[in-house]
């Protein structure tokens, strides 16, 4: 990788940072970037994760204040994500990469539209439960598995699904929701980063450029995000989902 190529994916990182700490998705930006500068689509996919982890981190550092009393849940998600991640990573290694090329839109999609329609759900679900469950129970847990096993596989669109899920088992505002949700990216990319280091090919130069670009940029969409009013927000998810599905399909 030469310097104008770096310079181009460290940019991409930025970029990609941002749009993680806010809604997910980057890797639509730094996946791509890093094929066009000639890295192998596997090799570009695994060297992409480990570079999210920072990127991740500081995302979630910035949405500390939301993550105030989430500890609890988060641990038990947590557990989730990783064993997902896990179990993601060795599908990406060992499976036919066609297997989910018609998955992957659909599960977009389904998120999305959680993401619409998640306060009515989020009442509907509250008047049919006996007692509300605090770490939105087994379902929840099982849904987190699902978006860590996608999230270990590719990663694109995680936090499109993970908000969907979460959004719709919790009783939370969304800037909550959020912030629970770049813990839970950033343990599905440390667990995939630790999995692809020890048996996957990984380009340390692309991943260098990756790291320090979503570093800066998942501080500074942290940042922004937190600034924006939850239909506001609502609307860039589902904006960005839509894009996600087109340039999977499409592109």
């Amino acid at each position: 990788m030469g310097p104008w190529e770096a310079v181009a994916v460290v940019a991409a990182g930025v970029l990609a940072g941002g749009i993680n700490a806010v809604v997910g998705s980057g890797s639509l930006i730094t996946f791509p970037t890093l094929v066009a500068v000639g890295l192998d689509p596997i090799t570009a996919n695994v060297s992409n994760n480990i570079g999210l982890v920072p990127g991740s981190f500081t995302g979630a550092y910035g949405y500390r204040a939301e993550l105030e009393g989430q500890r609890e849940r988060l641990l038990r998600l947590g557990a989730a994500s990783a064993l997902g991640s896990l179990i993601g990573g060795i599908l990406l290694l060992y499976l036919n990469p066609n297997v989910f090329h018609f998955v992957v839109p659909v599960l977009i999609g389904l998120a999305c539209v959680l993401v619409i329609i998640q306060p009515k759900l989020n009442g509907w679900l509250a008047a049919r439960r006996k007692e509300p469950h605090p770490h939105g129970g087994i379902e929840l847990w099982l849904g987190v598995l699902g978006a860590g096993i996608y999230g270990g596989y590719f990663g694109a669109a995680q936090g499109v699904l993970l908000i969907g899920l979460l959004g719709s088992f919790l009783d939370e505002p969304l800037q909550r929701v959020n912030a629970a949700k770049n813990v839970l990216s950033l343990i599905v990319n440390a667990v995939a980063a630790v999995l692809f280091i020890l048996i996957a090919p990984v380009n340390w130069w692309a991943v260098l450029a990756v790291a320090v670009g979503t570093a800066v940029g998942g501080f500074l969409g942290a940042k922004i995000g937190r600034r924006i009013p939850a239909p506001l927000l609502r609307g860039v998810i589902v904006l960005v989902g839509v894009v996600a599905i087109i340039k999977l399909v499409y592109v």
